[in-house]
């Protein structure tokens, strides 16, 4: 999420400009809404929207098995009488074949080509650009451009934050007085994806010239060249590469970019795509004094990754994981849904991206429906009944009726749950009523990288693969807030028994965690 809210902040009442006075409380009882005890109806509908628009193809696959079980059955006799019946029967012949190419011609037309991922890699910053806490706040305090009750709010924020001492910040954060500036935030985007990308192409064998589709997202930094366009430039790519660049999207934005790549290699054969995710945070820092603004300063860090998608059916045996679902929520017609995280200035004029106090309860309506729509993509039929019987008790019956909650471990076998800050990995634990395994991808990428915005997903995929925990069918299941705001979420699955590819962010410390963390 762009900086999920981590604590309430209770400074008393200011004066007449409204501004908070000294005397800073952190408190954490800012909690997700119980989302899975209040089910929307409208919801459900929409997730088996999803099964009856290929009700088609799901209908011949069976009725394909069927027949094709039938005439396994059949001895030499059968068949000869089968054949002397159609011989004089032109009717049956006609309508026999008529109806096999119908519905042959249906399922190929309407069967989604398979989409792939080769491989992918995150971007890990020097060791020199490290942030830990004492130098963080040092620094803060050097700027002056902030007052004690802020530098104490920053604070209280970074000990519950969840990150460790080992995040990164860019080059001109650590410079003293700190300077942001175009050619400095060009600088960092080009280390972050070009570092990224020479790690994929490293450990793909792919050239640039054989990219046929190019998807960069970056929330906060769009430079006139595109960040696109820098890529393109620095690797050469070809001329008719079909190439977009993503702003303003939020944290989820990977997901989106992931999505967009997908529909594109449904009209593009034979090609491969790369999706670049990535937040800039140099020209982005902000340097006020609002406490709803400084939140991002604690938790954003740099980070970046690149994606190799193909549609080629001989990548198939190389690749990691097989796309099988995408499912994107959009809550920006609601007005504090749009608000809620907003880039703005505030009254000394310092540009900030401000965090409203529904974040939490705006998040946990998003993803109430994201869920809700994909469950009965990915659920067991057990678990659909189950659910669906309960609701309509609840429903037509029984209001005190509690929706019976589905089992989502029994749909996924790794969750990676975006790295925005402990308050949300904590609360879909309890909700989704997870082990503290299944989160552990998420609770160490936020202690060892940070809020790395849309690439922190990636950063996850990259721990469970690390542990050796990815086995050949494992189902992996991507989910990610943004501004706007949205919930999206990715489903893969494993081809094969993943293992970690060369240079990985956790490839010299993985053994090193899981690590305890206190409060």
């Amino acid at each position: 999420m762009d900086g999920t809210v981590e604590a309430r902040v209770n400074a008393g009442r200011g004066g007449a400009d409204g501004g908070p006075i000294a005397g800073v409380q952190i408190q954490q009882n800012r909690r997700l809404p119980d989302f899975l005890q209040t089910v929307n109806l409208k919801y459900v509908k929409l997730g088996y929207h999803y099964l009856i628009s290929h009700l088609i193809t799901l209908c011949l696959i069976p009725i394909m098995a069927v027949l094709f079980v039938e005439v396994s059955q059949m001895n030499p006799d059968d068949i000869r009488q089968l054949w002397l019946q159609l011989k004089y029967n032109l009717v049956s012949v006609i309508v026999c074949s008529a109806i096999m190419v119908f519905g042959s011609t249906v399922y190929i037309m309407t069967r989604p080509r398979p989409v792939y991922l080769v491989d992918y890699s995150c971007y890990r910053a020097p060791d020199n650009l490290r942030a830990p806490f004492h130098r963080f706040m040092d620094h803060s305090k050097q700027t002056g451009d902030f007052d004690e009750s802020s530098l104490e709010f920053q604070r209280k924020i970074l000990e519950r934050s969840g990150l460790g001492d080992d995040t990164y910040v860019p080059e001109a954060m650590h410079q003293l007085p700190p300077a942001p500036s175009m050619a400095a935030a060009r600088e960092e985007a080009e280390q972050v994806m070009f570092g990224a990308l020479d790690n994929l192409f490293g450990n793909t064998s792919i050239k640039p010239k054989d990219i046929g589709i190019l998807v960069v997202n970056c929330s906060l930094f769009n430079p006139t060249p595109s960040l696109s366009s820098m890529i393109v430039n620095k690797y050469k790519f070809r001329g008719n590469i079909r190439s977009f660049n993503l702003g303003g999207m939020g944290c989820s934005a990977g997901v989106i970019a992931v999505d967009l790549a997908k529909d594109l290699l449904q009209v593009h054969r034979n090609t491969h795509a790369v999706v670049v995710s990535t937040e800039n945070i140099t020209q982005n820092w902000y340097f006020g004094n609002k406490k709803s603004m400084l939140i991002p300063n604690c938790l954003f860090r740099v980070g970046g990754s690149a994606v190799l998608l193909s549609n080629k059916s001989t990548e198939k045996r190389r690749a990691k994981y097989k796309l099988v679902h995408i499912v994107r929520t959009h809550k920006g017609a609601d007005d504090k849904a749009f608000r809620c995280v907003y880039q703005e200035q505030d009254d000394a004029g310092k540009t900030g991206v401000s965090l409203s106090k529904d974040l939490m309860a705006i998040a946990g309506g998003a993803l109430k429906t994201n869920i809700t729509t994909l469950g009965p993509l990915v659920l067991p039929v057990s678990e659909q009944l189950l659910f669906f019987s309960t609701l309509v008790l609840k429903k037509l019956f029984n209001k005190n009726v509690k929706p019976y909650i589905p089992d989502f471990k029994l749909a996924f076998d790794h969750f990676c749950i975006h790295a925005g800050g402990r308050a949300v990995i904590d609360e879909l634990e309890k909700n989704l009523q997870l082990t503290e395994v299944h989160v552990e991808a998420s609770r160490m990428t936020l202690h060892r990288f940070g809020n790395t915005s849309s690439s922190s997903i990636w950063y996850e995929l990259a721990y469970t693969e690390a542990k050796g925990r990815m086995r050949k069918g494992n189902r992996v299941w991507q989910i990610a807030f943004g501004s706007g705001f949205k919930c999206n979420s990715a489903v893969w699955q494993a081809l094969r028994n993943v293992k970690p590819s060369g240079n990985g962010p956790w490839e010299d410390c993985i053994e090193k965690y899981p690590v305890k963390l206190v409060f």
